[in-house]
């Protein structure tokens, strides 16, 4: 008798000292799924940080946006709740429950670009690929295609307010936006895509190139930039002149000539008088000799 009220006592201390740790837990737990519910709502233009701080309401609007109809969930706690102490049957009505927010997971994962493969990081760690979808560079858009169970009773057809609708109609979300003849506002700007960074801001001063401008030739195919932090070889400096002899110490220079005295001008000669030539004598008449007179002839 004494054991078993000694065992008794023990479990007792037991629990107290463990129930406080469970607690902590539980209220760590409760703080961070919320924040990250409250940041996954603010991409879904959700109004009203508070909803996300509210237990049971979060899941629920949850659920609302991965297009599935609230109240089925809400259905199944309850049934769960109600039907817990029937084997087998309570725990298959929480698994249905689960099943539930993981398809509502899908579609909330596909409206922040994420894949059908990262639900098997929620079925195991669904803290984690909430957070994931809090913080990162998503946008959400809800122009995807609609659900499988769009035309069946699980889709969601409420209205509630501050949350906006998410029923999609042919792949495209049902908002003025989508419908044929919008026309968006003056100056408005589609948001860009995911991943995108915008180009760095011009630098002070910088004026666009003229009219006409045409950008330098592309590169040689083959040729690679230089990597970065690249820096170029200096320029070959100018060969230095070599440096002055320095005559060593007490050396004297050498007296410098006298300068030479001016040469006197030169008188010029006056030119020669010509020679002059004899006259050429007369040449004598050149005179024949007469002939002599023909001998007769016997």
């Amino acid at each position: 008798m004494d054991y078993y009220d000694n065992s008794g006592y023990g479990m007792l201390a037991f629990w107290l000292l463990i129930a406080p740790v469970f607690f902590i837990l539980a209220i760590a737990g409760y703080v961070i799924t919320a924040w990250f519910f409250m940041r996954v709502f603010d991409k879904a233009g959700v109004q009203g940080k508070w909803r996300a701080w509210i237990p049971v309401y979060n899941t629920l609007i949850f659920v609302k946006l991965g297009d599935l109809n609230p109240w089925w969930l809400l259905v199944l706690w309850g049934a769960g709740i109600v039907l817990g102490w029937v084997p087998v049957l309570g725990q298959l009505i929480f698994l249905a429950a689960f099943l539930y927010t993981l398809l509502a997971a899908w579609r909330v994962g596909l409206k922040l670009q994420k894949e059908a493969i990262w639900l098997i990081l929620y079925f195991f760690l669904f803290i984690v690929w909430l957070g994931i979808n809090a913080f990162d560079k998503s946008r959400w858009n809800t122009a995807i295609p609609a659900a499988p169970w769009a035309g069946n009773f699980l889709a969601d057809k409420t209205t509630w307010a501050g949350i906006p609708s998410q029923v999609p109609a042919g792949g495209y979300p049902a908002n003025p936006v989508a419908g044929p003849g919008y026309a968006p506002p003056a100056g408005y700007q589609p948001p860009p895509p995911a991943g995108y960074a915008p180009p760095p801001a011009a630098p002070e001063g910088y004026a666009p190139p003229p009219a006409g401008y045409a950008p330098p030739p592309a590169a040689p195919e083959g040729y690679a930039p230089p990597p970065a932090g690249y820096e170029p070889p200096p320029a070959a400096a100018p060969a230095a002149a070599p440096p002055a002899a320095t005559p060593p110490a007490g050396y004297e220079p050498p007296p410098s000539a006298p300068a030479a005295a001016p040469t006197p001008p030169v008188t010029p000669e006056p030119p020669a008088a010509p020679a002059a030539e004899p006259p050429a004598a007369p040449e004598p008449p050149a005179t024949e000799p007469p002939a002599a007179p023909e001998q007769p002839k016997p």
